[in-house]
């Protein structure tokens, strides 16, 4: 069990939580949500004792492993397989130990515990979430340093699944992910044995692989049972519930107001109306509940282009004089919808750049309308941006 008791901190003058208290049973998937800058990742840090505490304290069993993703896995000569087993640190002990202890008695013991934690089939298990994860079993062994930073943070990913801590703690776990990559995490973890906390923006994932909602408002925590669609529907529920309190007692309020204003220079009803303004000091404000702000976006009407906007023939497209397409037919009317599906590394980027005019074909045609206009957010878009620009420069500079 983990308890939250009355945690209060602060970070560079401004409070992120102030006697916030909540208690997740042993067991529980929890998916922590709340708006952008409340403090999810720095309660994970004051959970792991990265950060300390201003007030109140939160209890973990002193034997309960926590495991998580500090950053990717480094770029060593180690293969993928050997760095997931590695992370298993109890596991890689024992078996270092049995390689030099003598002692009949303390190897039983050391053979023992490696049943116990299930030591023998750890390859297995290793290669099995490797390859849920999108890692063929020829890119398992083949060594770190190989792989860009996206990459190694996967292996970092199965790292921490594959020791299987008592409370697994990830924060925004599918932002490395495909599609594909996604939907096996939402699995594993829906079946993962111990507890898990899970900072995401995922609705599909908070809906799959969770059974709680930890809500962090107002430097406040609430524990709601069910997944996120449930808290949602709770959520708006007391909210609205709220506004109507809200709005009846600010009713009784006006009516108790207005007959303190009309008699209370009256004699005969001075008594009513002393016991009326008695009645408006107890009273206590009841806040109206607060949606969370909505930017409203107005995307106008584009003008007509006549059929085909773009089409591909016999198209072929890839780097350094090396295709990475071939011979690619594609047709786009202004009216299609199009989700662009694949395995990381079969060229999914590499068509949209092609598409959005940020590479040339190699052979084959790409036809345009003259008047089209494309938009277009790279997977890496902040190698499109000036950094030393704030956003309104940038938005001028693009839209002057």
């Amino acid at each position: 069990m983990l308890k939250i008791n009355d945690i209060s901190y602060s970070i560079a003058g401004r409070q992120l939580l102030a006697n916030a208290s909540a208690t997740i049973p042993s067991g529980h998937k929890v998916g922590i949500v709340g708006r952008n800058g409340t403090g999810k990742t720095t309660l994970f840090k004051l959970i792991t004792n990265e950060l300390g505490l201003d007030d109140g304290n939160i209890e973990i069993p002193k034997k309960m492993r926590i495991g998580g993703i500090a950053q990717e896995a480094p770029a060593s000569d180690d293969s993928l397989l050997e760095t997931v087993l590695s992370a298993d640190t109890e596991r890689t002990a024992l078996l270092e130990e049995a390689e030099v202890a003598t002692d009949p008695n303390r190897i039983a013991d050391i053979h023992g515990r490696l049943a116990d934690i299930d030591a023998y089939s750890a390859e297995a298990r290793a290669a099995s979430i490797l390859s849920g994860l999108g890692f063929s079993s020829l890119a398992q062994s083949r060594p770190c340093h190989e792989f860009s930073g996206g990459w190694r943070m996967r292996v970092a990913l199965a790292g921490v699944l594959f020791a299987q801590p008592d409370i697994l703690m990830l924060d925004e776990p599918t932002n490395y992910l495909d599609l594909e990559g996604t939907i096996w995490l939402e699995t594993y973890l829906k079946k993962y044995p111990h507890s898990v906390l899970i900072i995401s923006h995922d609705r599909q994932l908070l809906n799959t692989s969770v059974n709680a909602i930890l809500h962090l408002t107002d430097k406040q925590l609430t524990l709601y049972q069910g997944n996120y669609d449930t808290f949602d529907s709770v959520r708006r529920a007391k909210l609205a519930e709220q506004e109507s309190m809200a709005r009846k007692q600010e009713a009784t309020r006006e009516h108790l107001q207005s007959f303190v204003d009309r008699f209370r220079a009256k004699a005969s009803k001075a008594k009513q109306a002393q016991s009326r303004i008695k009645m408006l000091e107890k009273m206590e404000p009841i806040a109206a509940g607060v949606e969370n702000s909505v930017a409203a976006f107005d995307f106008p009407t584009p003008e007509e282009l006549s059929p085909p906007i773009l089409r591909l023939e016999d198209t072929s497209v890839g780097y350094d004089e090396k295709p990475i397409l071939r011979d690619l037919n594609l047709r786009i009317d202004q009216s299609d919808r199009i989700a662009l599906l694949g395995a990381n590394g079969q060229g999914k980027s590499t068509l949209s750049k092609l598409l959005a005019d940020r590479l040339m074909p190699m052979n084959g045609n790409l036809v345009r309308s003259s008047k089209l206009k494309i938009g277009y957010f790279a997977q890496h878009q902040v190698d499109e941006l000036h950094l030393d620009e704030t956003p309104l420069q940038h938005i001028t500079r693009e839209f002057p």
